[in-house]
């Protein structure tokens, strides 16, 4: 029975070559779009589950609210992990990660930038599931001045030699090493990523038992607990440890008790959140070990992969139904010789499993193909064979049957309603009965089209106007030197050689990466004792003249004046929250340090964007250096010729050392690289999208055209002319079209405020947009219909009459 339903599909198919086609083409980019999807979202929902027992791994987070300045970060305090682990019952095992980036490490007269650098604690290959090839787990970061390399990085450093015992030196103090680990990369699936673990008994700053640092939130704590422990009674204890032990030094900080802290609306609190959910769920978290994705992004490319996979079932349907006078005759001489509906319905999904089964093989391979250029887009390293996954064979089965059953459920139905009497006496002509279920197919088709050509162009210029936003800086033409400590008694004579270079405009030493700051830190209006919590940094003289920053009030840094030492710049921000109106004869009292020390206000900066386009700007203290490890330089001319010119002083002053620079302008272009990435996936999609609804927009065209023939024959005798006929067949579609742009705009307006309203600074949702969406979707939709309707207007009416 099977093989016959099958002989029977494989004629229909073959017997109407160019409806097949199109079905076959429609459902295989459709279900090519669905696949390259489904390995994106497998991808960011596999994030860390390769660890043992990882749904009872919890990181800890502090949530704060100091002077009004809410903290919501991913970090913790080094002595956190060794208290949870003795003071709360549950809590079997912590540990503890710090991350260190652009460290220098050499060897023999090799040198390198690593740029995936953490400490971690003795137990890190106990307590997560990475793989340790050579060395013991348990003692290879046990002791001071030890570190564990990647085999890739080994390979880096030492070749074929055998890495372990070796000794490497770290950092601007040149400190030796010993090589006593080999481990395997760490998964691209891991929020954890490293090239080289050096341990944390290295670090003065890591000990686990420094008391005095419980204020000092720097490292990354993680614990596993007993599963029949609940959060909620550890969650309770975390308050008991914060009170007992952060509370004296914030007390010593603030002046104030902490229940009075808490009080005047103060928080200070560290709580649990499962280490699954740091990749997708932990989007509103500062300061992680690296870049996340976005739950919200995962819903997004699942929602745009289930309405291109709906429009190819549409075009299948639609396509099925307008046939069905056709195979009307074929329905009702099966009916008459005793095929029961239930036979018939089964032979019309069987055709429906032929047409998935041969889109889902050319789909296969249209991954395959195409999926470099989909991980380029994306940023992803995807992998082919993870489709062969029993996950994804799951789920591509799933996606089979339901596209099956959804694309032939409908015209199965609808065929086999036929009475066969009716259709041998010919009363069931060119499947009008069908018409009204169509036009809303293709209403719903081109909506979804019309929706998401809008929210592209909308994404796009939002993403156009950051980039070309005044952020209150020049970031262009800017060069970010690193690690320029290494440098050491050179360091004057660098910046002077560099200054009195050609196409050199200047340079300014700074302790700060743009964008960002590296400091918050509790400043007051000296003489009060309310508390402010502001970024801060350290620049030199030159900073102003680099980053062409606008004075709103007084003077920048000068040499003139060495009273500068103890002065500082503030923001407009900073302004606005101290509510000072004379800023310029006020003093700030500045908390970083072991003893607070008053600052004069000298200027105050326009406000500019030091951080994400999603915020506003905070309040800014800019302190004074003449000296620190990053130098922006400015240059003119070529990129090239200024690189070149530095790297060579660099050489001169810094021999051994390597010279490691990035663009100001470039690190901007990071904060909304993932936004870019979404929107070129989301472009791609779109596009998919439209061409799937044409392919449908053009078996239609040709199946009207062909069974209007006789009333266009006519037409013309009576004088109608090419154009009059083909603008009345394409009204039709036109109309449909326009119903769909005004689902649509309503659709997009929805869900674009939605997303924009994520951003500190946005576009505004302007009608044209709207207009020019709609007219590009009618466009298209005219150019896919107007070659059968032009065809068909042009073709002698003798023919087409005495044809019919």
């Amino acid at each position: 029975m099977l093989r016959n339903y099958l002989k029977v599909a494989l004629r229909s198919i073959l017997k109407h070559k160019f409806y097949s086609a199109l079905n076959i083409l429609g459902l295989a980019i459709g279900l090519t779009a669905c696949f390259l999807i489904g390995l994106y979202i497998f991808d960011e929902l596999s994030y860390d589950n390769f660890h043992k027992d990882a749904n009872q791994v919890y990181r800890i987070g502090l949530m704060g609210k100091i002077a009004g300045q809410e903290i919501n970060t991913s970090s913790s305090s080094p002595p956190l992990a060794l208290a949870i682990v003795m003071e709360i019952p549950g809590v079997e095992q912590a540990t503890r990660i710090s991350q260190e980036g652009n460290v220098v490490m050499k060897y023999a007269d090799k040198a390198f930038v690593e740029q995936e650098v953490i400490y971690a604690d003795s137990n890190f290959f106990q307590f997560f599931t990475f793989k340790l090839l050579e060395g013991d787990v348990r003692t290879a970061l046990k002791e001071p001045n030890t570190l564990v390399l990647t085999k890739e990085a080994a390979i880096r450093f030492f070749g074929n030699e055998n890495a372990l015992g070796k000794i490497i030196t770290v950092g601007n103090d040149n400190k030796a090493y010993t090589v006593t680990g080999i481990a395997e990369q760490a998964p691209r699936n891991s929020h954890i990523t490293f090239k080289v673990i050096l341990s944390s008994a290295s670090n003065e700053n890591l000990r686990p038992n420094q008391a005095n640092q419980w204020m000092n939130n720097s490292l990354y704590t993680y614990y596993r607990k007993n599963p029949k422990t609940t959060l909620i009674s550890i969650e309770a204890k975390l308050r008991e440890m914060v009170i007992k032990h952060a509370g004296p030094q914030l007390e010593s900080g603030l002046g104030i008790t902490f229940a009075d802290f808490e009080k005047q609306g103060g928080i200070y609190a560290y709580y649990s959140f499962p280490m699954l959910d740091s990749h997708l769920y932990k989007t509103d978290m500062d300061n992680d070990l690296r870049a996340r994705g976005d739950i919200k992004n995962v819903y997004f490319m699942s929602v745009i992969g289930i309405f291109i996979l709906l429009i190819a079932c549409i075009n299948f349907m639609n396509l099925s139904t307008a046939r069905s006078a056709s195979r009307s005759k074929e329905v009702g001489l099966r009916k008459t010789l005793g095929s029961l509906r239930s036979t018939l319905m089964v032979q019309f999904i069987a055709e429906s499993f032929l047409y998935t089964f041969v889109g889902t093989v050319l789909a296969f391979l249209a991954v395959y193909g195409l999926l470099p250029i989909f991980n380029l887009m994306a940023g992803k390293e995807l992998l082919f064979h993870t489709i062969f996954s029993i996950q994804s064979i799951l789920g591509i089965t799933i996606i089979f049957f339901l596209v099956s059953i959804l694309a032939g459920s409908y015209p199965a139905f609808y065929l086999t309603s036929f009475n066969p009497i009716d259709v041998l006496k010919g009363k069931v002509r060119s499947g009008m009965k069908s018409k009204g279920i169509r036009s809303i197919l293709v209403i719903v088709q081109f909506t979804i089209s019309i929706a998401l050509i809008i929210s592209t162009m909308v994404v796009y210029k939002q993403l156009s106007y950051l980039q070309d936003k005044n952020i209150g800086l020049d970031k262009q033409r800017v060069l970010v030197l690193r690690n320029t400590r290494r440098l050491a008694s050179n360091m004057d004579a660098f910046k002077e050689s560099l200054n009195n270079t050609t196409g050199i405009v200047g340079s300014s030493y700074t302790n700060n990466i743009f964008p960002g700051v590296n400091n918050n830190t509790v400043f007051r209006v000296a003489g009060t004792t309310q508390d402010h919590l502001m970024g801060a940094y350290f620049a030199d003289y030159d900073h102003l003249h680099v980053l062409r920053m606008t004075l709103a009030e007084g003077r920048f840094f000068s040499k003139e004046f060495p009273s500068d030492s103890m002065a500082c710049v503030i923001n407009e921000a900073a302004l606005k929250e101290l509510g000072w109106t004379d800023p310029l004869h006020q003093k700030l009292t500045n908390f970083d340090g072991d003893k607070p020390f008053d600052m004069n206000v000298v200027g105050v900066v326009k406000d500019f964007n030091f951080e994400s386009f999603k915020s506003k700007v905070r309040p800014l203290v800019i302190k004074l250096t003449s000296k620190s490890n990053n130098l922006l330089i400015r240059y003119e001319g070529s990129s090239k010729a200024a690189v070149e010119k530095v790297e060579a002083l660099w050489k001169k002053n810094a021999a051994n050392d390597p010279f490691e620079y990035t663009f100001l302008d470039e690190n901007f272009d990071e904060l909304f690289r993932e936004d870019q990435r979404l929107g070129q996936v989301f472009s791609a999609m779109t596009g998919i999208a439209i061409f799937i609804a044409c392919l449908g927009l053009l078996g239609l065209a040709s199946f009207t055209a062909e069974q209007r023939t006789k009333e266009i024959g006519i037409r013309k005798v009576m004088g109608a002319s090419v154009a009059s006929v083909s603008a009345m067949l394409s009204r039709e579609f036109m109309i449909l079209v326009g119903i769909s742009f005004v689902i649509a705009s309503a659709l997009a307006w929805y869900f674009m405020n939605s997303w924009l309203s994520t951003f500190a600074y946005r576009i505004e949702l302007k009608i044209w947009v709207f207009g020019l969406g709609g007219i590009m979707a009618a466009a298209i939709a005219w150019l896919t219909v107007s070659f059968h309707f032009i065809k068909a207007a042009r073709t002698n009416p003798s023919e087409s009459i005495r044809n019919e």
